[in-house]
């Protein structure tokens, strides 16, 4: 059982570095509370590799991938939206409900176990229960999870602490929606090379829109400059 947990600890943590679900936690930590963000993720990764583990160990059975990329598309569309909507009414300084860490909660844990559904760390998981102690291979995935997507959180943490609210917002509603286009047309159409050129576009287009709050407006630096 021990080397089971040791051997899935280790491969779930190398295959999550650098993956989207590194970059989702990223995105979460930069609008919500830490704690929050861990705890939705340990739960969502006990589920995850639960499932995993009965489909390897038990079932051998295989998940539709791409109804399962729609579903998790769609989420995160609305995530895009619901977050834009949060920066803009910050940003005018409008009245809005700030939402409560059981609704963050929530939305963490939805949305990580629709985008790990049929993800190369689940496929690893099955392979590993298949093989090894199903235990230690539930355990020890759901550690490696928890430790990569631990580090996305503390760069996510660090950046809300430097960077503008309004900012924020608007980079992580840029990121959903370029997790959501992405999971439509290259995990539910199967369109890759469009849905390079699609996130490519729209990242660029709306990054440009987000950063536009950053540092001094040309106006007012070239106020500034007049009055010294």
């Amino acid at each position: 059982m021990l080397t089971a947990a040791l051997v899935s600890l280790s491969v779930v943590f190398v295959a999550e570095l650098g993956d989207k679900s590194q970059l989702m936690t990223m995105t979460y930590a930069l609008r919500h509370k830490w704690w929050v963000v861990l705890s939705g993720v340990g739960i969502a990764s006990f589920l995850v590799h639960g499932l995993s583990v009965t489909i390897g160990h038990f079932l051998g059975l295989t998940l539709p991938e791409r109804p399962i990329a729609f579903a998790a598309a769609v989420a995160f569309l609305l995530f895009a939206v619901w977050t834009w909507r949060e920066g803009r009414a910050a940003r005018h300084d409008e009245a809005f409900k700030v939402a409560e860490p059981r609704h963050v909660l929530l939305a963490v844990i939805s949305s990580f176990v629709l985008a790990e559904l049929g993800d190369k760390t689940m496929l690893a998981t099955v392979a590993l229960a298949s093989d090894h102690n199903w235990a230690g291979v539930w355990i020890g995935a759901t550690a490696g999870m928890v430790l990569a997507d631990g580090v996305a959180i503390a760069v996510g943490a660090v950046l809300h602490k430097r960077l503008p609210e309004h900012f924020l917002h608007g980079m992580a509603s840029v990121l959903f929606l370029l997790f959501g286009l992405w999971l439509l047309i290259d995990g539910a159409l199967g369109l890759r090379w469009v849905a390079v050129g699609v996130t490519a576009t729209a990242g660029g287009g709306n990054h440009d829109r987000s950063s536009g709050g950053v540092g001094p407006q040309p106006s007012q630096a070239s106020a500034g400059a007049a009055t010294a």
